[in-house]
């Protein structure tokens, strides 16, 4: 008796089929569904779903190559985020959301999830001082460094230093970076600031809109060689952030926040040095 060939998804293909091409997109896909708290499998099972129909937990686990628990933990996941829908027929059948619906929905979850955050804000501080210290070692004094991973956290910290900054604030991105902080709106802080700052840009005509509501005084253009250094951020001489793996690379972005002197003064060297040798923007 021959063997039933057996029928490939877009999850296992080889290189140099359609359907590779379709896996690369999906892995996209699973990549931007990160952003919505969906883990890898999550994301691999609501694809499956969304593009081959209503299908059983044996059927999901068969396609996807996934042990049978966690196929039904996977599943029982995505009907509690509301993006998977079970039937009542038998066996079970579970059918995704269309995209657009299921993004709503996750993003509507994540806005309720920060307003309970901000909600319990001050219960938690009233708790947090009911408690006494116990370390009495540490002091203010000692320099400290984070390591910041995705874009939540390096744009959490960036947001800080913007809202927070008194004196000078100093940043170098290539143009990529700064369509990033402008669609963020990272940049708003700086219209119509009477706060010293500057910009550092390779930004090319076609994006110089990001500083029209600046005054262009404090732009000023990097040449074609700028384009891949890493984004650089000083808030006021005393909060250094930069990226060690780029913001606009297709993998998520780290960046290294530091309040070390001796750091931040290097940093600020080389800015001034780049500033220098930087173009003004013709009005």
């Amino acid at each position: 008796m021959t063997k039933e060939p057996t029928q490939l998804s877009m999850f296992d293909t080889v290189p140099g089929t359609q359907m590779f091409e379709y896996k690369l997109s999906v892995e996209q896909i699973q990549s931007e569904l990160a952003k919505y708290g969906l883990t890898v499998n999550q994301g691999k099972v609501f694809i499956y779903l969304g593009k081959y129909g209503s299908k059983t937990a044996p059927e999901v686990c068969k396609a996807l190559k996934l042990p049978r628990t966690e196929t039904y933990h996977l599943l029982s996941s995505l009907q509690s985020k509301g993006i998977v829908f079970a039937t009542f027929q038998h066996p079970i059948q579970f059918t995704a959301l269309p995209i657009e619906k299921a993004v709503l929905v996750l993003v509507n979850s994540e806005k309720e999830r920060i307003k309970s955050l901000e909600r319990n804000e001050k219960q938690l501080t009233e708790m947090w001082g009911n408690i006494p210290s116990f370390d009495t070692d540490e002091t203010d004094d000692e320099f400290k460094f984070q390591i910041l991973h995705g874009e939540n956290q390096i744009f959490s910290k960036i947001t800080e230093m913007t809202d927070t900054y008194s004196k000078k604030f100093l940043i170098s991105g290539s143009e990529k970076d700064f369509l990033k902080l402008y669609h963020g709106d990272f940049l708003e802080p700086f219209i119509n600031s009477k706060k010293e700052f500057h910009m550092l840009s390779s930004c090319t005509e076609k994006t110089l809109y990001i500083f029209d509501d600046l005054d262009r005084k404090n732009i000023r253009l990097l040449g074609e060689n700028a384009k891949e250094r890493p984004c650089l951020i000083i808030k006021d001489g005393s909060e250094l952030l930069f990226f060690t793996k780029n913001i606009s690379a297709n993998t998520a972005p780290v960046a290294l926040w530091t309040n070390s002197p001796a750091m931040i003064t290097s940093m600020d060297l080389l800015f001034e040095s780049m500033w220098a040798g930087s173009k003004k923007i013709h009005l």
